[in-house]
C-alpha cells in the first residue's frame, strides 16, 4: 500500500479495499478508520484486510443482534441469521422463573448466550466448545457476565449438577456437508476453523451428537434450539423425534434462517 501522507485518507482506503474485492469498501472503511488508534494501525488494519482478512477479525469485534461482541483471529465468526435462532430461544424461554439456564453448545465466541443473557436477564449460562482458541474468546464475553466456559467435546466438560435442569441448549453446531466445503466464501473457507463448519456427510453428524446430549441434559419442559438449513430440516425433524422430543421448524425468510427447535 502507498505510503504517503494521502493514502490513509478514506477515499484511499476505500479505493484500496475495493481493488482488493471488497463489495461494501466504503462502509468496512469508515469502520476501520473510526476503530484504528493512530495511522500506523490503520495502516495494518487496511493491508490485513486487503489481503483477505475478514474484517471483524481485524476490527477484534462484530454487532451480534445489537450487542458488540469480541472475535480474535480463527474464531468462527457469528452471522447475522444467527440472531433468528436467539429470538426463537428467548420465545420458548420459562416466564417468570429466574434464573433460566442456558447451556451455549459449539458456543465459538459465546455470542449466542452473551445476547440471551442481555435478553432474559437472570441466566445462569453455561458455554462450551472444542477449540481452544474458541474458548479463550468466549471467556472474554462470557465471564464478565458472570458464565462459565468450559472446553471439551460437546457436553463432556458440563457439571453434572446441570443434569435435567438446563431449560434451553442452543447450539450453532456446523450443519455445512463435507462436500460443500470447498463452496464456501474464502473468508470462511480459509480462516475460520474447519471444526466450526464441516458438519459431516450429510452436514448433521454434530448435530445428531447434539440433540442425543440434549435429551440427557433438558429441563422437564426444556428446549434445544439449532440452526439447520432448509433442505435439511426434515431430517433434522426425524432426529428431534427419535430422542422423544417435539420438532418444531422456525424459518425468517429476512434472515435466510431456519431454527429447529426440540421441546420436551
Amino acid at each position: 500500500m502507498p505510503t504517503s501522507r494521502d493514502s490513509l485518507s478514506e477515499e484511499a482506503v476505500v479505493a484500496t479495499l475495493r481493488a482488493a474485492g471488497c463489495v461494501f469498501a466504503e462502509d468496512e472503511a469508515r469502520l476501520l478508520i473510526s476503530s484504528a488508534r493512530d495511522r500506523p494501525e490503520l495502516a495494518d488494519m487496511v493491508r490485513r484486510r486487503a489481503s483477505g482478512l475478514p474484517l471483524e477479525h481485524v476490527l477484534g469485534w462484530v454487532e451480534f443482534a445489537g450487542t458488540r461482541i469480541v472475535v480474535e483471529p480463527g474464531v468462527f465468526v457469528p452471522r447475522r441469521r444467527t440472531e433468528f435462532l436467539v429470538q426463537q430461544a428467548a420465545l420458548v424461554a420459562p416466564q417468570g422463573r429466574r434464573p433460566v439456564v442456558v447451556v451455549d453448545m459449539c458456543c465459538g465466541s459465546g455470542a449466542i448466550g452473551v445476547v440471551l443473557a442481555s435478553m432474559l436477564g437472570g441466566v445462569d449460562l453455561h458455554a462450551v466448545d472444542i477449540d481452544p482458541v474458541a474458548v479463550r474468546c468466549a471467556r472474554r464475553n462470557v465471564e464478565p457476565l458472570g458464565g462459565h466456559v468450559y472446553q471439551g467435546d460437546l457436553d463432556a466438560p458440563l457439571p453434572t449438577a446441570l443434569l435435567g435442569r438446563v431449560d434451553l441448549l442452543v447450539a450453532n453446531a456446523p450443519y455445512v456437508p463435507s462436500e460443500a466445503l470447498g463452496l464456501l466464501p474464502p473468508e470462511a473457507r480459509v480462516y475460520e476453523p474447519r471444526v466450526a463448519l464441516n458438519g459431516g456427510a450429510d452436514g448433521l453428524d454434530v448435530v445428531r451428537r447434539v440433540v442425543a446430549a440434549a435429551a440427557r441434559w433438558l429441563a422437564p419442559s426444556g428446549h434445544v434450539l439449532f440452526e439447520t438449513s432448509e433442505r435439511q430440516a426434515p431430517i433434522a425433524a426425524g432426529v428431534v423425534a427419535g430422542h422423544g422430543l417435539t420438532p418444531t421448524v422456525a424459518t425468517s425468510e429476512e434472515l435466510g434462517a431456519t431454527v429447529m427447535i426440540g421441546s420436551r
